[in-house]
């Protein structure tokens, strides 16, 4: 499998090389990186900080090389990712995509894209959060109408989005399950006086320092309570699981897929 990596020098796309460099199956071909920046047409090992050449380039224009790829790896930022799919979408390229934060116009352009082309989006790749979820769909199906449910996620000071992608997605199965929409009943922080709202999910967010990421649901009820949590000690998680994803996708027909298919939760 021939693997582009979109955005190569941040913290994500450093450790998805350092995982493709070690699968037998994949092979990487280009790094691509915003025009201007000065590690343009160096390479990608020594940008990565791998400690040694590994004879691929980092350039700046996706078109140009696209066509020699079988998948692309994407962790960037929406405007980018776009740009992505977009091209994906000309070439008929496979796309595994972890960026976050796109709008709900944004949103529906990756699904209407995915008709045309394989694509798995996930906010997060981790195996265990996806395991998660599915602990979560229970526990909402069991206990869920008679809870008051918080959702309180952390990340590093430099996160952009808040809430995560990654509790947007645990609200998603939370209110799926308890026959809701998340739109309607999630609610995003606190402050003055005023009493919960029954039947609602609250969101907390924070950032400080470099959490690598964790995540607690609450299930609050009279007398107990039950909390679900994962926390991340570092990225490489989530690198293993993108590069998962691209073995997955490989060969795939055109559909949107989660991390649910790719480990066959």
């Amino acid at each position: 499998m021939k693997l582009i990596v979109i955005a190569p020098k941040g913290k994500m796309g450093k450790l998805i090389v350092k995982v493709a460099t070690s699968r037998p199956d994949m092979k990487l071909i280009y790094g691509i990186g915003p025009k201007g920046r000065e590690y343009i047409n160096k390479d990608l090992g020594i940008v990565c900080n791998l400690g040694e050449v590994i004879a691929v380039s980092v350039v700046d224009d996706l078109e140009n090389v696209i066509e020699e790829c079988d998948v692309i790896i994407d962790y960037s930022n929406p405007a980018t990712s776009m740009e992505v799919f977009e091209s994906s979408l000309i070439s008929k390229k496979a796309v595994v995509c972890g960026t976050t934060g796109f709008s709900v116009d944004q949103l529906a352009r990756i699904k209407e894209i995915s008709t045309k082309i394989p694509i798995v989006y996930a906010a997060n790749t981790s195996r265990v959060i996806n395991l998660m979820y599915s602990l979560l769909e229970i526990a909402a199906s069991a206990i869920g109408n008679t809870s008051d449910i918080e959702i309180i996620e952390m990340h590093d000071r430099n996160k952009k989005d808040a809430p995560s992608g990654t509790s947007k997605e645990m609200g998603e199965v939370i209110a799926k399950a308890l026959d809701k929409s998340l739109k309607e009943i999630a609610v995003y922080g606190r402050q003055g006086e005023c009493s919960r709202v029954p039947g609602t999910i609250g969101y907390h967010s924070i950032r400080a320092g470099n959490i690598s990421s964790s995540h607690t649901v609450i299930f609050g009820l009279q007398g107990e309570r039950l909390e679900i949590t994962h926390h991340a000690h570092n990225w490489e998680c989530f690198a293993e699981g993108a590069c998962d994803a691209a073995s997955f996708i490989y060969g795939k027909e055109p559909g949107l897929y989660t991390v649910k298919d790719v480990l066959n939760l």
